[in-house]
């Protein structure tokens, strides 16, 4: 296995097996995603840490998985933090939110204490229509890594090990999983995760993921896949918004209307604002009303 090139896209995300044992990995490097997400809102450091550390392990975890769709990771609570998602599509297009108590300052406290009360949920949204899988796990641990590493275990059944870093404006996850027995040393799992365990977080978060394998693995044979790019997208559109309108039903909507002039949306995501006045909303409900219900998912 080589070193990298010194030149390196910011966000990249790289896959790779072991030759002689049945453990396969993960890198990713995030900047421009993470930060597309923080430019959108105020968030506390504490939550922006957070979200660039869910970020990081839903792309390894989307990487892991080769399906079409979307993944959906939610972590919900009733303390300081109330809610996080993070969705990332198959071709590794990500957003991501979150909601706090905006009127107190959020402290600097063990992930569990922030949640207070919560669960953690995955949604894997197949794109071709097909059965939505969900999963729901109490919290167990005090990181975004322990929570995650223990949802795989409990619900999967796999081994795994999950490294997170966010530093100097860049979030990245380093994941390490134990296959069903196959060929190669079915006890190299312990010596891999002792390697990797050395690694710390200024290394994860500056390192080019080959020069992070080289530091970690140069004694093994490692297989190293083509790179792959993780960016920002969000798939909100009017017509979505639309959509969701009317769900609420046409009543509902001519109240809003009525009282405030317009009904106001703003994405969550990405904070694009969309706004229906009186006329928007007569046309929302009579020009196509024989028609299919548009995807209202934004």
């Amino acid at each position: 296995m080589q070193r990298s090139n010194p030149k390196m896209t910011q966000d990249i995300l790289q896959r790779f097996l072991f030759d002689t044992a049945p453990v396969r990995g993960e890198i990713v490097r995030l900047s421009d995603a993470w930060q597309h997400v923080l430019q959108r809102r105020d968030y506390p450091p504490v939550l922006q840490k957070l979200l660039g550390e869910l970020m990081a392990a839903a792309a390894v975890m989307t990487a892991m998985l080769k399906f079409e769709g979307s993944l959906i990771m939610q972590l919900h609570g009733k303390g300081h933090i109330k809610l996080m998602v993070i969705e990332c599509e198959s071709d590794l297009t990500m957003r991501a939110t979150a909601r706090w108590n905006e009127d107190e300052e959020v402290p600097d406290l063990p992930l569990a204490e922030l949640l207070g009360e919560g669960r953690f949920v995955i949604t894997l949204d197949p794109r071709s229509g097909g059965q939505t899988y969900q999963g729901i796990v109490g919290l167990s641990g005090n990181s975004v890594a322990a929570i995650i590493e223990h949802y795989m275990l409990s619900s999967e059944q796999l081994d795994t090990r999950l490294w997170l870093a966010c530093e100097n404006g860049v979030a990245a996850g380093f994941m390490l999983q134990k296959l069903p027995a196959g060929q190669g040393d079915p006890h190299a799992w312990e010596h891999l995760t002792t390697l990797a365990d050395t690694i710390t977080p200024t290394e994860l978060a500056s390192l080019p993921p080959r020069d992070l394998l080289y530091r970690l693995f140069h004694q093994e044979a490692v297989r190293v896949m083509t790179e792959e790019h993780p960016h920002f997208g969000c798939r909100c559109t009017r017509e979505k918004v639309g959509g969701m309108l009317k769900m609420m039903g046409r009543a509902e909507a001519e109240s809003v209307i009525a009282e405030r002039g317009a009904v106001d949306v703003n994405c969550d995501f990405c904070n694009q604002h969309y706004r229906f006045d009186a006329v928007d909303v007569a046309q929302l409900f009579t020009s196509d009303s024989t028609q299919t219900a548009p995807d209202t998912r934004h």
